[in-house]
């Protein structure tokens, strides 16, 4: 039986971007039985846009979410994805007749940004690689972005690391994790949380995704203060929480970001913040860690 592979692409003010985001998934060898975008209450033509191409492709879904006022690295997107995955859930129970080759539960579910550009072999690529491995849990190509005149490993994570932008699970990853954690941190916690339930998380260094819009570029004071929040949140302790923050802090050619994770941490710490882990899962995570530290 063909495997179901269902895409959330959570998207606020993308209209600079979508279309070919939006084209190079229609491009796709192997497309997605049904991709849902989740306009988050842009005010440009993101809905405009979204629903010509849903005109076009009947397979392509919008979905309108009210809009939340500020800004929230991590949880907004993640409750922009949960509005989308719950809608999903309801025109399957609604509307069997024009859905009715998915199923629920789905067999993978991909969680996707609005400007990035795939490969036209990524789901070809990526449903092989989990068919030939029963325990990959979180699989993704690698993002790249554009750098004088060539595209460029964009080098602000390990490339083993499976990216926000480009993720797709394995239904049973996806269930034994709980989900996505509304929270600053939800993509590393769920590589963190797939390996602690046993799965493998793998990137495919072949399929080369374009990243239109730098990570980077958004990576400012108060999103250096989120990140020592997500370091805290995962429970990685002070000195492993230092160690990783050094590390982004030159992969992003940052100085100042170690103090300003800190101040983040120090802050998350005071206000009483959640770990989005639980003590069990934290210390896994610090074990594989340091793991990961001494091997390399």
């Amino acid at each position: 039986m063909t495997p179901n592979l269902v895409i959330i692409i959570p998207a606020h003010n993308e209209e600079e971007f979508l279309p070919q985001c939006l084209e190079s998934f229609v491009r796709q060898r192997r497309q997605p039985d049904l991709l849902l975008l989740v306009d988050d209450g842009s005010t440009d033509g993101t809905a405009a846009i979204a629903s010509q191409f849903a005109r076009e492709h009947s397979w392509i879904r919008v979905v309108q979410k009210p809009a939340e006022g500020g800004h929230q690295p991590g949880a907004k997107v993640v409750r922009c994805f949960q509005y989308g995955l719950e809608h999903f859930k309801k025109s399957l129970e609604h509307h069997k007749e024009s859905l009715e080759h998915l199923k629920e539960p789905f067999d993978f579910i991909g969680k996707f940004d609005a400007d990035i550009v795939l490969p036209e072999d990524y789901f070809e690529k990526v449903l092989a690689a989990f068919s030939q491995d029963e325990k990959l849990g979180i699989c993704s190509g690698l993002l790249y972005v554009y750098s004088g005149d060539n595209w460029v490993y964009e080098p602000i994570a390990d490339r083993k690391h499976v990216r926000g932008p480009v993720k797709c699970y394995s239904a049973a990853c996806f269930e034994a994790i709980g989900g996505l954690r509304e929270s600053i941190g939800w993509d590393t916690a769920d590589t963190l949380l797939a390996r602690y339930h046993g799965f493998q998380v793998q990137t495919l260094p072949q399929l080369k995704v374009q990243h239109l819009r730098p990570t980077a570029q958004a990576y400012g004071r108060e999103n250096a203060h989120k990140q020592g929040e997500a370091l805290y949140k995962l429970r990685y302790g002070w000195l492993l929480g230092t160690l990783a923050s050094l590390k982004m802090a030159w992969k992003r050619k940052n100085v100042s970001g170690p103090l300003r994770n800190l101040k983040g941490a120090i802050r998350a710490r005071r206000s009483g913040a959640a770990p989005i882990l639980s003590p069990d899962e934290g210390r896994f995570a610090r074990r594989w860690r340091w793991r990961e530290i001494r091997r390399k």
